[in-house]
């Protein structure tokens, strides 16, 4: 059974997530993707101790390795990804060629700079074409079309923006000649603040993440989160919950977490009672959150931190609380799910026990207390990546079963090039989307055209920019995604409304995040569905019913940064965070349709309008919904529960 189960997950990994379409055989090559991996790893280690090369040389070695091993890896088609023996001939070509035209920068690095003061030479021009060609056909690749579209649009609006009619649109368009250089020589393409910050930081994250899925810690997480909620209302689903919040902590991939998690929660939930549909939501929404909670937080923390120019300590912290408040909404949905499914708890007797758990394996969460240790006291995030890297080494040689030998440690060493790949790739062509915003002044347009829409009232332009950031979201990767919505939408919360820096770019990043779980393309809905054998678009709305905090927390955080530890006082912050959970909580019901019993419409209005006053940090308002929640616990605490009486509301199940 456990073999079954792991081929059903491999198979959903690969129908789902573009980043596991890759050849699974290439004969000879397969050395050379050794070779490449380990070195581009081994050189982020001693970059990361000894101290980063200039940037563009370092971006350099970063991406031109990364697009070398891409097509290496990856086929042109999906289909191919079984059948081809080894890496075609063409594939060769592209590899090389993608490795050289990085490299060049490298080659001719002073040339290149004396050409932005005199001018690029046409073979100057040539490479940058080639280089921006290779960037977007490694990111169709390994992280699919939607953010290749996007790109090539951005770069013919560069180029024929004077054919727009709209006038507030329109600009006298770039010659090639142009683009080409800007977009690949200068740091606000290809090679910009992106690229540089996943070359400096990124990379070393991710690594540490794919030394902890080495260890056992992942069964760890999953054996903590049944023995605090298994016996409980629904335990299942809430050990579900729980354990994708920790997975959280180490990894930053939605449909890897949901997968991960999945394959072990999803079967119990369903034995349990939840239906196939609300036992996918669950892991779907969970895992997704994964994303924003600390430390890792995928990647884009990191390219916040460039762009606000604050340290990591600071956006982990503003990360926290809505992190918190996020799985304590799900959390709270399953209980009522549960409730009103009157499905209970798992037998005591069959649970690991807590004590037990910490006294054996404890010392597996000592690299991430190195990671958060290091990055609260002062040190720079290279230097903590490098302490947890090297903390989880130790932690895997702990037990016989994840000590490493010679051969493994190689394999994790390639593992940790091969886990970045999709992020190089993504945020190089983010990098293009960026360029062609900052040369164009299409963030100027963008500003221009939200205040017309919204007629300068906050609500409705961050309303338009939530949604923009849900679509870029269904087909950009998270990271591509918060990176373009950080440089056209932020800019205007901020310039435009006064908005906090940090509550604008959190916003941003949020919407980018729930994309992942709103249909109609929501691929970690879809892979919970797949393990679950349940109705993916019901799945899907499914987790956006249970997700629904995340709908609401980030309007709270931009008309009271509070919640992102902007002005916090400890009472304060106390006072809004307990309002908020018994907000999620009314909110939670509602849409549960279960609160104290079986809820009427009326009953649903109530709760969730009682619920949303409690969200909204403001005294009279939170005092008014807590208020409207007694008073409906209070009638619904009336009613016999042993009626049964069929009442006019819906259950979550679609």
């Amino acid at each position: 059974m456990k073999n079954v189960q792991e081929v059903d997950a491999q198979a959903i990994l690969e129908k789902y997530d573009k980043e596991n379409q890759f050849r699974t055989q290439i004969g000879k090559w397969a050395w050379v993707v050794t070779f490449l991996g380990v070195a581009l790893t081994i050189f982020h280690l001693y970059t990361g101790y000894a101290g980063t090369l200039p940037t563009q040389k370092q971006g350099a070695i970063h991406l031109g390795t990364a697009l070398g091993i891409i097509f290496l890896l990856y086929p042109a088609k999906k289909a191919w990804m079984n059948t081809q023996k080894t890496v075609p001939w063409y594939d060769l070509i592209l590899a090389f060629s993608a490795m050289y035209v990085a490299y060049h920068k490298i080659i001719f690095f002073d040339s290149i700079l004396q050409s932005r003061i005199s001018g690029y030479s046409m073979p100057d021009v040539i490479i940058s074409i080639l280089g921006v060609l290779l960037v977007l056909e490694a990111t169709r690749r390994t992280v699919g079309l939607p953010i290749v579209i996007v790109a090539s649009v951005a770069i013919l609006y560069a180029l024929y923006g004077r054919l727009i009619p709209t006038q507030i649109l329109s600009h006298p368009g770039f010659s090639i000649e142009r683009l080409a250089p800007n977009l690949w020589f200068q740091e606000s393409g290809v090679f910009g603040t992106p690229i540089q910050i996943s070359a400096k930081f990124i990379y070393l994250f991710l690594f540490f993440g794919v030394i902890l899925v080495h260890t056992p810690i992942g069964k760890f997480f999953n054996d903590i989160a049944f023995a605090l909620t298994g016996r409980y209302t629904g335990g299942t689903a809430k050990a579900a919950v729980v354990a994708s919040a920790l997975q959280g902590t180490v990894s930053g991939s939605s449909v890897g977490n949901t997968v991960a998690s999945g394959s072990f929660t999803i079967p119990m939930m369903k034995k349990a009672g939840f239906t196939p549909e609300f036992a996918g939501a669950t892991e779907a929404s969970a895992s997704t959150g994964g994303q924003i909670m600390p430390p890792m937080m995928g990647a884009a923390a990191f390219i916040m931190m460039e762009y606000l120019g604050v340290s990591y300590a600071t956006i982990m912290l503003a990360a926290l609380v809505p992190a918190i408040l996020y799985f304590t909404g799900i959390f709270i949905g399953t209980h009522f799910e549960a409730k009103r499914l009157k499905i209970y708890g798992m037998p005591k007797d069959k649970l690991p026990i807590f004590k037990d758990l910490m006294i054996k394996n404890g010392f597996m969460l000592i690299p991430l207390f190195v990671i958060i240790g290091t990055v609260m006291i002062g040190y720079t995030p290279q230097r903590a990546a490098l302490f947890g890297i090297l903390s989880a080494f130790l932690v895997a040689y702990v037990r016989k079963e994840s000590r490493m030998n010679i051969r493994e440690i190689v394999n994790v060493l390639e593992q940790g090039a091969r886990v970045a790949l999709p992020v190089i790739a993504a945020v190089a062509t983010a990098g293009v989307i960026a360029g062609v915003v900052s040369i164009t002044g299409l963030g100027s347009k963008f500003a221009a055209g939200v205040i017309a829409l919204s007629s300068g009232h906050l609500l409705l332009a961050l309303f338009f920019t939530m949604i923009a950031c849900i679509v870029l979201g269904m087909g950009l990767p998270t990271t591509a995604n918060y990176v373009v919505t950080a440089t056209i939408a932020a800019p205007v919360l901020i310039n435009e409304f006064a908005v906090v820096p940090l509550s604008a770019h959190m916003f941003v990043f949020y919407f980018g995040i729930v994309a992942d779980i709103t249909p109609p393309v929501c691929l970690a809905a879809y892979a919970g569905a797949g393990i679950a054998k349940g109705n993916p678009f019901k799945t899907g709305v499914t987790a956006v019913k249970l997700a629904i905090a995340a709908f609401i927390i980030p309007y709270v955080f931009i008309y009271n940064p509070i919640l992102v530890l902007v002005d916090a006082t400890p009472l304060k912050l106390l006072l809004a965070v307990s309002t908020a959970i018994l907000g999620m909580i009314g909110v939670s019901s509602a849409v549960i349709g279960y609160f104290a019993r079986n809820s009427r419409i009326w009953e649903r209005v109530v709760l969730f309008s009682g619920g949303l006053m409690l969200i909204v940090p403001e005294l009279k308002t939170s005092a008014i919904g807590f208020v409207l929640l007694a008073a409906i616990w209070f009638i619904q605490s009336k009613r016999p529960d042993e009626a049964k009486e069929q009442l006019e509301s819906s259950a979550i199940t679609v």
